[in-house]
């Protein structure tokens, strides 16, 4: 068995060295490593997944938690419209339709209906998130849009595991089990809810006075098993009660301190649960069926962005409405928790298991490169956008002028400091929403993508004085500065970077640009700050 941890662990971290060259999430390289280890030494799934269980169905708990930590009341109300009405449509919808082509067209039992629509209705919050923050899109219109559908998809989940949970006890009535469970669930929720009022403050308090940092991740880790086995001895999943323990813990002082300290254990044990998926993948039927597996995914695809997109178009516009369909248009790893609790209960057919775990992971491989160009996906699709008239500002009237690539968070500060100097300049921004806002406070910006040669002319690129290139994403950072080096390779162009090492790489691609790194203008700027206090204080010496 020792041989086997080994092994694994070597595989595991093999794989996903290769794979995050290709921006492909490390959840894959688990699942992929499960699915090697199992095909290429002959290890029977049934056999060593069950040592594995235990130990990987804390991932989940890990996960729950953390997400309980997130469940703050006030976040939720200010995005209650984004939360629970699209949220709430989406799940709802997507489910009445995946329940009716699963009941209809595949003659599927209705608990087994409802179970696979349950978790084809899901979205992959680990890869979207992630990607969105490291894209900085997350405070796009289109980002929080998504955010929003995420949070009530998150939400949901746990009552999908209660209705498993349900599902699985034979022998009794729905009424006297309804009900067994609400008596249950509101003893959960009050033991736990009076530790966290009455106890938890004051135990934390103590622990954090020991400044000794293991005692304080064992009291969490405490926290967090206590609360899971103390769910699953009350008749629900280990989840249900680390969701409750995170919720309560996230109104305490120790909310960020707790997340920081129990994300490794989240990250380690959801590796472990994912390698444990893959170790279940029967190749067999993945190629004998991987015909049926595409033409899954494809129908998946299309109703997931369907539904998106019409619950979103007339409000937020068609550009709006198709990035966040786009981005959710993936099945999600709580679809993979489902199907493995609803296989383990016998709800689902291990066929038909097999050939939805197939699909989800297809598609979550799939997430990421379409992300990461979803704004090129999207201009191919609905047509690159260009400024009216009313909107391009005429040649002859732009010379020795600055020009701002971008107006997202950086570029407004930028052309707030442009318009506090009496700068004349103008910006190019390709969100419109970005642009209809500017255009109201009164700014120069226009509607457009900083990579056409069209737009570049129309503000007269050749006769600028300088241009910043106002971007934070990395490969966009590129593509413009190549752009900018075949139009107008004697244009001044500046970018401002966050790292040094990114500074290296540029000055080699672009030796000719300005290249200005944020560690150094916020060392200026406390170095400035600290003389002026210095001079103050000479001074009133």
């Amino acid at each position: 068995m020792l041989e086997i941890i080994v092994l694994t662990i070597f595989i595991a971290t093999i794989v996903n060295l290769v794979l995050t060259r290709f921006h492909i999430p490390t959840i894959i390289g688990y699942i992929a490593t499960g699915a090697i280890i199992t095909y290429f030494f002959q290890l029977s799934s049934a056999t060593h997944s069950k040592e594995l269980e235990t130990i990987a169905e804390f991932g989940i708990v890990f996960l729950m938690f953390t997400i309980g930590l997130e469940f703050s009341i006030r976040h939720l109300m200010e995005m209650r419209k984004e939360v629970f009405l699209y949220g709430g449509l989406q799940v709802g919808l997507s489910m009445f339709i995946f329940y009716l082509i699963g009941f209809y067209h595949f003659e599927m039992l209705a608990k087994e209906s409802i179970i696979v629509a349950a978790a084809l209705s899901l979205s992959s919050t680990a890869i979207v998130l992630k990607i969105l923050n490291s894209n900085r899109d997350i405070d796009k219109e289109y980002g929080k849009r998504s955010l929003g559908i995420l949070i009530f998809q998150d939400i949901m989940v746990v009552p999908i595991l209660l209705m498993i949970s349900i599902f699985s006890t034979d022998g009794v009535s729905l009424g006297s089990l309804l009900f067994s469970t609400l008596v249950d669930a509101v003893v959960l929720f009050l033991l736990l809810w009076g530790f966290g009022k009455y106890i938890l403050d004051p135990f934390l308090s103590e622990v954090v006075k020991s400044n000794l940092d293991e005692i304080f991740i064992g009291s969490i880790l405490f926290l967090v098993v206590g609360s899971s086995i103390l769910a699953h001895n009350l008749g629900f999943s280990y989840s249900l009660g680390a969701f409750i323990a995170g919720m309560i813990i996230s109104e305490t002082h120790y909310k960020h301190q707790v997340e920081a300290d129990l994300i490794p254990f989240r990250d380690l044990l959801l590796g472990v649960f994912f390698i444990s998926v893959g170790m279940q993948i029967d190749f067999s039927i993945v190629v004998d069926k991987f015909g049926m597996i595409l033409s899954l995914l494809l129908l998946f695809t299309i109703v997931k962005i369907s539904i998106i997109f019409l619950l979103l178009y007339k409000k937020a516009g068609k550009r709006v409405a198709l990035k966040t369909s786009l981005a959710l248009f993936q099945l999600g790893e709580f679809g993979l928790v489902i199907f493995e609790l609803a296989n383990s209960s016998n709800l689902i057919e291990p066929t038909i298991s097999q050939i939805l775990t197939a699909t989800i992971i297809l598609s979550m491989i799939l997430t990421p490169f379409v992300l990461r160009k979803i704004s090129s996906v999207v201009d191919m699709i609905l047509g690159d956008e260009l400024p009216t008239d009313g909107q391009l500002v005429k040649q002859s009237r732009l010379k020795d002028h600055i020009i701002v690539l971008g107006y997202g968070r950086l570029g407004r500060k930028i052309c707030s400091k442009l318009d506090s100097y009496g700068a004349k300049y103008i910006a190019i921004e390709s969100n419109y929403h970005n642009v209809k806002e500017a255009q109201k406070e009164g700014k120069s910006v226009i509607f457009g993508n900083a990579g056409k040669r069209s737009i570049l002319e129309s503000v007269n690129i050749h006769q600028a004085a300088s241009v910043i290139i106002a971007m934070e994403n990395s490969e966009r950072l590129h593509l413009i500065g190549d752009i900018l080096l075949k139009i107008a390779p004697t244009a001044r162009v500046i970018i401002k970077v966050n790292k040094f090492q990114e500074r290296e790489l540029l000055q080699v691609e672009f030796p000719n640009y300005e290249i200005v790194v944020g560690v150094e203008q916020m060392a200026q700027g406390m170095v400035d700050a600290m003389m002026q206090c210095s001079i103050s204080h000479i001074y009133t010496d």
